[in-house]
């Protein structure tokens, strides 16, 4: 398997990309900075898959036909994104790359015969209705993160990941289309302490809790190597093993996307 993952040089990249190659698969890391290349390349050392390094600044992705052009020169089977402007830049960077290049990745990959897996990492705040499951003063402290800490992050990955729904609504309704897997990741408050294998995956009342960046990536892995795994999955750390807590989201078919408007943003994205 040959996976473009976007933001390359993130420190859940960093985590993931030796986790994949060890699966034998291929990984081209894209990343701004050609100072990094020599590190990302150095996590290939040993394993069985190849990782490449392509420089190249997602904030000149401006339209779909850019993300193609990336996308033709990998020709990838899978698709991650985990990158971010990380705050750096201000608004506009915010908004070219967390919202909107992340939106012409995903057009393109969702157009692109033999890609058959797209993972996005966002955060588990990225919604706009108060679960059901999710306790008042949890969800109060994911409304101040959104409208007063990261608002204009906030947007952006909203936006980005009601694209990604309304795109994986779109197709499933289209019976000539093949099968893909939307895999809509969200982890809560990132740490960096050591992977503790351990995690609350699927749908937590824990809005405000927090995961390990290792273990986000351990999960990631774990998510991209099944045929049966999609939708909206929160995740913060807790009591559940990985695999298992990966198994039951899939058998039971989890999504945390429950309670938010699906159909509204099909009609508001494609008419």
């Amino acid at each position: 398997m040959q996976v473009l993952l976007l933001g390359g040089h993130g420190k859940v990249a960093l985590h993931l990309t030796p986790l994949l190659l060890k699966r034998a698969w291929n990984v081209t890391s894209v990343v701004r900075n050609p100072d990094h290349e020599s590190e990302i390349l150095a996590l290939g050392k040993g394993l069985k898959g190849k990782v490449n390094v392509l420089i190249s600044s997602l904030e000149d992705v401006k339209s779909a036909g850019d993300a193609q052009k990336i996308i033709d020169t990998v020709s990838p089977d899978y698709v991650v994104w985990s990158a971010g402007a990380g705050g750096k830049g201000g608004p506009n960077s915010t908004i070219a790359i967390d919202q909107e290049a992340a939106k012409h990745f995903l057009t393109a990959s969702f157009a692109t015969k033999g890609i058959t897996k797209f993972l996005m990492v966002s955060y588990l705040g990225s919604r706009k209705t108060q679960p059901t499951w999710m306790p008042d003063d949890q969800w109060a402290g994911i409304v101040r993160m959104n409208s007063e800490i990261l608002p204009t992050y906030a947007k952006a990955k909203q936006e980005a990941d009601e694209y990604m729904t309304a795109l994986a609504a779109q197709r499933k309704r289209d019976p000539s289309a093949g099968h893909f897997q939307a895999i809509n990741l969200r982890p809560g408050i990132l740490t960096e302490e050591p992977a503790t294998r351990k995690v609350e995956l699927g749908i937590t009342a824990n809005g405000r809790g927090s995961v390990t960046r290792e273990d986000v990536a351990i999960v990631a892995d774990e998510l991209l190597a099944r045929a049966d795994t999609e939708g909206w999955l929160d995740l913060v750390n807790g009591e559940e093993e990985i695999s298992e807590a990966v198994e039951r989201v899939a058998r039971e078919k989890v999504d945390a996307v429950a309670g938010e408007d699906v159909e509204g943003m099909v009609k508001r994205f494609f008419g």
